[in-house]
């Protein structure tokens, strides 16, 4: 279990202990510090946040439910991995929320909101070339946080953020691919250049294409690991 930086312990805003918990144990994950496979052992979790073996049950549960983790018989809570025919499942799902929320974004957002939308593919450029992948992953969040806000409707927000942290297991995979942090950083500007002409259309084909890159990486990924660790067995 990778050591938790002193800013993920850290939550900016007050909120029951549980919640605070739930949120720093389910960034650790989406930001890749517990690794799919890696065993959650209570007794560390306790320590590491200070609270109870009660607090962090009910947290391990929250997230099973929503299937960042699974438990498996004899060995515990694990961070969970996705296979190849459930990320394509996600990511299906993913696409058409996220061409929707395009849609939705160029035809509600405010001016102030596509200003904000630019700043934030700014701030990705500007770590496009970045070792630093955590920030780059918090980079784009924001700029999702922004194009959600702005689309209005709240339901394919949570639908959205949920599917978000789900593939964030995957994001490693991605970005590791030769040239794929370029092509993802020159899709997104074909979102912000879409919603800056308040053509919806365009729009959403922009986030449809995003996704589907992302997932035919990912996927294919998936794939060849299942097969070469089927081959060795």
């Amino acid at each position: 279990m990778e050591p938790l930086t002193e800013s993920l312990l850290v939550t900016p805003i007050a909120a029951p202990v549980r919640e605070q918990v739930l949120h720093k144990v389910r960034r650790a994950i989406v930001e890749g510090r517990f690794r799919p496979g890696e065993r959650l052992i209570e007794r560390e979790l306790c320590e590491l946040m200070g609270v109870s073996r009660t607090s962090i049950r009910e947290v391990l549960r929250q997230l099973e439910a929503e299937k960042l983790v699974v438990n498996v018989p004899n060995k515990g809570v694990v961070v969970a991995s996705l296979t190849a025919d459930e990320a394509q499942a996600i990511y299906e799902v993913r696409a058409a929320l996220e061409g929707l929320a395009g849609q939705l974004f160029a035809e509600r957002a405010s001016d102030e909101q596509i200003e904000a939308l630019a700043a934030r593919l700014a701030a990705i450029e500007r770590l496009q070339e970045s070792r630093d992948q955590r920030a780059l992953v918090r980079a784009k969040d924001e700029f999702y946080q922004v194009l959600l806000a702005g689309a209005g409707n709240p339901i394919i927000q949570a639908m959205l953020l949920s599917l978000h942290d789900r593939v964030a297991l995957l994001r490693a995979t991605t970005l590791a691919h030769p040239g794929r942090p370029a092509e993802s950083v020159a899709e997104l500007r074909q979102i912000v250049m879409a919603v800056q002409r308040r053509n919806a259309g365009a729009a959403w084909q922009a986030c449809v294409t995003h996704v589907s890159k992302a997932a035919a990486i990912a996927i294919a990924a998936l794939r060849t690991a299942s097969t070469t660790e089927g081959s060795t067995t």
